[in-house]
């Protein structure tokens, strides 16, 4: 396969729009998602702790197996865009569906938050892989790398900001935020959750000139000690201001360092994914991206249940009081809505924007470096087990990405608790909700810096990976 040259911004923002679309489903979804069982639909928190567990670690073993499909076929829009539409569509229709509450109550109410659930999951490791690999399929080059993960993670955080912030409003537009009939806008709520996701704007178009800086490990350490500072402040605030917490200006100036960090820190990872891919490449003279993204999925998802799971559990074991959700906030303006038909229309409306985005995806890219047919025939189930074994930087990675995503998982989960009326809980049950906001992500945010302090593929490294690839294609 021959070096391709760099991409044009138009196709680059295509690209990184799909991470817009895809991550506006699944912010919406795992930041509310939570809160809508507990508050909304009234199920336990533990029960709905058992259903992240059992799902997500059903699709960490699901996710394999999308990614050796995916490397095994060539359909006919694209092999890996096509299922930005094919898989999108349906995936965008569960995320409506996990907001719906069409069976009653008892037992059928929480095998139906299952189904959907796992609909939803499923669905989302279809497009996501694929996604992956696609990144994988644009370009070689280091630089266009660095600049199409740029790209892509602004748009992607763009996507969390647009859900985090957003929804707490359409749900006040939509159903009136007070549960009565006249809107009322939970504007601190979603200034908080906007102060996760607005560093992105400022610090993602610097980082390809960070990460020159710093280097790649050099931004995560920096930026990862940064993110551990929001999180201490945010704990001592929270723990001070008493019910004066959730209005103080000091708690978003704390929210917004922390997500800077986190933000920063994490926002270069997907950029590891190709640079394993090309290490594979070069060992077995096949570029298997779907195989690696899949292997790189099962771990990230296992990340997402560990974290959503620790939530759940943490809620459940510090005697969280659900029931008198609508009731706790420090402003009335701030109650999120208890009428499940609001939750639907504000989950569709959202749902129509990311269809949208992602047909718009699929139009502006094609790929440039694929597997070719024979290369393809040959990939097999057990390619996963064995690209794990033989792939020391891929193992590190997963470890990498487990430790991320449980951190981001948590964090966001616990965000709609942390701002709706945490004074109002007991004691334990407000300490559970700081350390899920801010002890929690600390703790995994240590166990992926050292995973990250063993990856062995610096900058110079795949720079000879690359000249070798490149070599043995010429030749």
């Amino acid at each position: 396969m021959k070096q391709v040259d760099g991409l044009t911004w138009r196709g680059r923002i295509g690209f990184g729009v799909g991470d817009f679309a895809q991550n506006l489903l699944v912010a919406a979804v795992g930041t509310y998602l939570l809160f809508f069982c507990t508050d909304v639909v009234g199920l336990a928190p533990s029960a709905v702790a058992t259903m992240f567990l059992v799902v997500q670690l059903a699709d960490a073993l699901w996710n394999p197996f999308v990614g050796v499909f995916i490397d095994r076929h060539h359909p006919r829009w694209g092999k890996y865009r096509s299922y930005l539409v094919l898989a999108g569509v349906p995936f965008a229709v569960f995320a409506v569906l996990c907001f719906a509450n069409p069976l009653g109550g008892g037992t059928w109410k929480t095998l139906y938050a299952y189904a959907a659930y796992a609909g939803f999951t499923l669905l989302f490791t279809l497009v996501n892989v694929a996604y992956g690999a696609l990144g994988a399929s644009l370009t070689r080059d280091a630089e266009e790398v660095t600049v199409l993960t740029a790209v892509r993670i602004f748009l992607a955080n763009a996507g969390c900001l647009a859900a985090m912030a957003g929804v707490p409003f359409l749900l006040a537009v939509l159903g009136g935020a007070d549960g009565g009939g006249t809107p009322s806008l939970p504007w601190r709520m979603a200034l908080f959750m906007a102060c996760g996701m607005l560093p992105s704007f400022v610090f993602m178009p610097l980082l390809p000139g960070l990460r020159r800086l710093f280097g790649k490990k050099g931004l995560f350490y920096v930026f990862a000690s940064v993110a551990v500072l929001g999180m201490a402040a945010l704990y001592v605030l929270s723990r001070a201001g008493g019910t004066r917490s959730c209005a103080s200006a000091w708690i978003y100036a704390a929210q917004f360092v922390k997500a800077t960090g986190i933000i920063v820190s994490t926002g270069y990872m997907w950029a590891f994914v190709p640079e394993v891919v090309s290490y594979s490449e070069r060992m077995t003279g096949r570029r298997v991206s779907g195989i690696v993204n899949g292997v790189v999925g099962v771990f990230f998802k296992a990340g997402m249940a560990l974290g959503k799971a620790a939530a759940g559990l943490v809620l459940a074991g510090t005697g969280y009081q659900a029931d008198r959700g609508g009731t706790r906030s420090c402003a009335s303006a701030d109650v999120l809505p208890a009428e499940p038909r609001t939750w639907l229309w504000t989950m569709a409306a959202v749902a129509v924007v990311a269809v949208a985005l992602l047909a718009f995806s699929f139009m502006q890219t094609k790929e440039r470096v694929v597997m070719d047919a024979s290369g393809a025939a040959q990939v097999k189930a057990g390619d996963l087990w064995r690209e794990f074994r033989r792939n020391a930087p891929l193992r590190l990675l997963a470890l990498f990405f487990v430790a991320a995503f449980a951190m981001m998982s948590v964090g966001n989960a616990a965000g709609a608790y942390f701002m709706n009326g945490l004074e109002m809980q007991t004691p334990l049950a407000q300490e559970g909700i700081r350390w899920l906001v801010c002890v929690v992500p600390a703790l995994f945010l240590a166990v992926a810096a050292f995973a990250l302090a063993r990856y062995p593929l610096d900058d110079a490294a795949v720079e000879r990976l690359n000249r070798e690839i490149a070599s043995r294609s010429a030749s």
